[in-house]
């Protein structure tokens, strides 16, 4: 288990995608760090399953749009842990609306959420990483991000992922030569019911050229790969989990 005792951060953990992440991570023997906003309910029920697995885990209530606040949230980890090896930057909020019913607050929380989320968490991060000389930054982006797609009604998430996309870029240059990779995995849309692999092949999806919707396992297969060491040498690229929708 060649991941036991590296230590997590997974942002927006307590349910979704981030859950399964966090599971996902736990298997491998690391050692679990989740964050979440409003829903302790969720995160404490995350920890129990988590601590079923065996995990050392724990969450902190942090809004990741807020820098102090996040700078707590990393602070306590590397308390906990002693460092941190993985960032899984994971917290995103959507809307459906119009750019035209789309009013200036509505547009700032979409993209705090989902990019400024990142570039807190990302720099937080950074110091310890840089210490170790060993670090894995993994962004959750969305399908499509890296061209830069364009669909009516999500005008702020899409140019929010569009720009993780481009952020993890940069950031993978900056930090190449300290040992940090960034990397961003473009998921399609996950079903809210945190199915299994197994679950997720018995249901129909005509969007996905694979006829399933994806599961949170399939995501989180991706994030082992980069916070591997077989990964070691691959930085500022994009994975999408999509069963090739969108191709």
């Amino acid at each position: 288990m060649p991941l036991r005792n590296r230590a997590a951060l997974i942002t927006g953990g307590s349910r979704g995608i981030g859950k399964g992440i966090a599971q996902g991570l736990a298997q491998e023997g690391v050692r679990i760090a989740i964050s979440y906003r409003t829903n302790k309910t969720a995160a404490q029920n995350t920890l129990r399953t988590l601590q079923a697995q065996g995990a050392e885990c724990f969450a902190v209530e942090a809004d990741a749009t807020d820098p102090e606040k996040v700078q707590f949230l990393i602070d306590a980890v590397l308390e906990r842990f002693g460092r941190l090896d993985i960032l899984v930057n994971n917290v995103g909020e959507f809307n459906w609306k119009l750019v035209a019913d789309t009013s200036a607050d509505e547009w700032q929380k979409v993209i705090a959420s989902n990019l400024y989320s990142v570039f807190h968490a990302s720099k937080a991060a950074l110091p310890a990483m840089r210490r170790q000389h060993w670090g894995r930054i993994i962004n959750l982006g969305a399908v499509g991000a890296e061209r830069a797609f364009g669909q009516g009604t999500i005008s702020a998430y899409a140019a929010a992922k569009a720009a993780v996309v481009s952020f993890s870029r940069s950031l993978a240059i900056e930090e190449a030569k300290a040992g940090i990779t960034v990397n961003v995995i473009n998921p399609s849309n996950i079903d809210e019911r945190e199915l299994t692999a197994d679950e997720a092949r018995r249901i129909r999806d005509a969007r996905s050229p694979m006829g399933r919707p994806p599961s949170s396992e399939d995501v989180t297969a991706a994030v082992k790969f980069f916070a591997s060491d077989t990964a070691d040498y691959i930085t500022g690229q994009v994975i999408n989990v999509t069963g090739g929708w969108m191709l």
